[in-house]
């Protein structure tokens, strides 16, 4: 089999809340999400999306990764996309970094190593370790009341974990904290994410006023180095995301005990070939993880469900639906909420077919 061509699409994904806020004053409105169609000269095609989290979360941004594709393209054509370490080895060489980029492609090669086979994506990574994974609602920062509010609504349509959006003013954060913990079941999980927001010494003031509470933290500073100093000084739970971005790195936060749990996100590690790898060091060392993508649609959402489908459950701590935080679906097939959980499709590959009408025509077009 050989790749002929590559399709990109840019889909926008408006969401239903009308506005995302995380730290720092940083929003988004509307999404902007790339999905990549590869063609082979056997007729099987696969699929991919990469939506990153603007341009102020992640050195990523949306025009990055159609770029990124434009660069990569040359370098793929032609090649055996079932040979996903050969291509993975083909984009390292062609472009040095940017792993969100390379991402799609990876996807869509599993994909298309699923459908070639026949075998679901979760088969392909690992087998089915769990028959549906356990959801967070990421709670976007506005006033405690609100957020507060918001957790009870969630709470409602079967969400048991949450992520609340803080790194922001130091007070404030102290007062979202006990306002939605407040409002919880004592079987359910809060977890406090700055999304590297705070300086050291608001978030050493942060886990200080809160340590009374059953309350995860999260990524609380921009350095790796920072994050550790504040796990070392808090007995609360700890989660590192945005650090964590390669095997690497991850290998590191064990051996030095930085942190309980870790988020992982598929297109910042580069794929699922890389977050395979990391979940697997994961599991051996004890670590669970919320696995997950900087955002997306109905592929991302599939491409999520896949993994932790595959990954035992004591080790996900959680998985997202960001297929129900937008108002366009772009794709059949996809995983949908039931209960505050969700499951990955039995069918061959990612199990998703594309909307062609809500993609609209190629932006690009390689071969």
């Amino acid at each position: 089999m050989k790749i002929t061509a590559l399709n990109v699409y840019q889909v926008d994904l408006p969401l239903k809340e009308g506005r995302y806020n995380w730290s720092n004053g940083n929003y988004v409105e509307v999404f902007d999400s790339t999905v990549l169609e590869i063609i082979t000269d056997e007729g099987l095609k696969g699929y991919a999306e990469c939506c990153p989290l603007g341009s102020a979360y992640l050195p990523s941004f949306a025009l990055g990764v159609r770029a990124g594709l434009a660069e990569l393209s040359p370098h793929l054509i032609g090649r055996n996309p079932l040979n996903i370490g050969q291509i993975n080895r083909a984009m390292d060489a062609a472009l040095r970094g940017h792993p969100y980029a390379k991402a799609p492609v990876d996807i869509a090669c599993w994909d298309l190593l699923g459908k070639a086979t026949g075998q679901p994506l979760y088969t392909l990574l690992g087998g089915a370790a769990q028959e549906d994974v356990v959801l967070y609602r990421a709670i976007s920062q506005e006033a405690p009341d609100i957020m507060a509010q918001k957790i009870e609504s969630y709470a409602a349509e079967g969400y048991t974990k949450f992520q609340l959006k803080v790194g922001g003013d130091a007070n404030d954060d102290i007062d979202r904290i006990h306002a939605t913990r407040a409002v919880l079941k004592k079987t359910d999980l809060l977890v406090a994410d700055a999304n590297t927001g705070w300086t050291r010494h608001e978030a050493a003031r942060v886990v200080g006023a809160v340590s009374g509470l059953d309350v995860y933290v999260e990524q609380p500073c921009l350095t790796y180095e920072e994050c550790v100093s504040i796990r070392r000084r808090t007995a609360l739970p700890f989660v590192m995301d945005e650090v964590i971005d390669t095997p690497n790195t991850l290998v590191r936060g064990i051996a030095e005990d930085a942190m309980d749990v870790i988020n992982l996100k598929i297109s910042k590690v580069g794929g699922l070939t890389k977050a395979k790898l990391m979940r697997d060091l994961c599991v051996a060392h004890g670590i669970p993880m919320t696995i997950e993508d900087t955002w997306g649609g109905d592929i991302t959402t599939a491409t999520i469900a896949h993994l932790a489908r595959s990954t035992p459950s004591e080790f996900t701590f959680s998985a997202t639906d960001f297929n129900s935080y937008g108002t366009v679906n772009i794709a059949e097939g996809a995983p949908k909420r039931v209960n505050g959980r969700m499951t990955a499709a039995d069918r061959p590959g990612l199990g998703v077919t594309p909307i062609f009408d809500a993609l609209g025509a190629p932006v690009a077009q390689y071969s």
